[in-house]
């Protein structure tokens, strides 16, 4: 199987275990079926925008030219820290973007991936969002009204719980399997007055706890861990290959090393799968 291409986000579908789907402009291949086999991956040195098309000699925003990850609102700071966004300053990059996607229903969420974390998504983001971050358990604890107030309440968790993923740890294997629903009573109890007074800055039902939601198991599709994690790199090594020992979140395990297929949305690969 050949495809060429400029590599965009792998699709992912939540089954048992996840599917993959390696995009490369309008070219696609389930990658599930490949696991265990040998991959090759050759970059030609050449970088689009994925928002505008413009060559580029560097990626910026995971797949854009300089100038779109200026001016976009996908882009902009906020979309990594929501308590920063600005909409409401009448200074967002794009204020109908912003309507059709910052103020628009957000859920805060407990994953379980190389540890407990916190963290929000929109709702037509689940599950998308938990297997890109290679969560093995989700837990939806809060429904908010919009991206602001998702994450001022994530920065009201964050003195309890993290809201980061050691990217190395995740890859080494599955974690241990933890009582999210027990994390999650533990955190109302201990966030209740911060949450509630954010609550009362807001509109009635702004923010919905979530006590019976269920927990969601995810199993991806990997035949062995790497014992050492050793990022691959385009930039550093034009020619990638190696058998494919699984996938996880947007990294392919290769058995010469890991490689992160978002980081490197936009760069023109030649695809050779066995």
């Amino acid at each position: 199987m050949k495809l060429a291409g400029h590599l965009r986000k792998m699709r992912v579908s939540l089954e048992s275990p996840v599917t993959y789907t390696l995009l490369v402009d309008n070219e696609a291949e389930t990658l599930n079926p490949h696991v265990g086999k040998r991959l090759r991956m050759a970059y030609s040195g050449d970088i689009h925008c994925l928002a505008c098309g413009r060559k580029t000699s560097k990626s910026y925003s995971q797949g854009h030219c300089y100038p779109c990850s200026q001016s976009l609102a996908s882009c902009d700071l906020c979309i990594m820290k929501p308590e920063t966004c600005h909409y409401a300053a009448g200074t967002c990059r794009e204020p109908q973007w912003g309507e059709q996607n910052c103020m628009q229903a957000h859920y805060v969420y407990l994953a379980n991936s190389s540890g407990i974390k916190v963290g929000i998504t929109r709702a037509p983001q689940i599950p998308t969002r938990w297997i890109d971050q290679g969560a093995s358990q989700a837990l939806p604890i809060f429904r908010v009204s919009h991206r602001y107030l998702s994450g001022l309440v994530e920065v009201a968790m964050k003195d309890h719980v993290s809201d980061r993923t050691d990217w190395r740890r995740m890859l080494k294997g599955a974690p241990e399997a933890v009582d999210l629903a027990a994390q999650r009573d533990a955190l109302f109890t201990q966030t209740r007055d911060a949450v509630q007074a954010l609550a009362s800055r807001f509109d009635d039902n702004a923010i919905e706890w979530l006590d019976n939601a269920p927990i969601v198991e995810i199993d991806y599709p990997v035949h062995a861990y790497p014992d050492k994690v050793r990022s691959l790199n385009f930039d550093k090594t034009p020619l990638i290959e190696g058998t494919l020992q699984g996938i996880k979140g947007q990294y392919l395990l290769l058995d010469t090393g890991v490689l992160n297929i978002r980081k490197f949305a936009g760069y023109y690969v030649e695809v050779e799968l066995d």
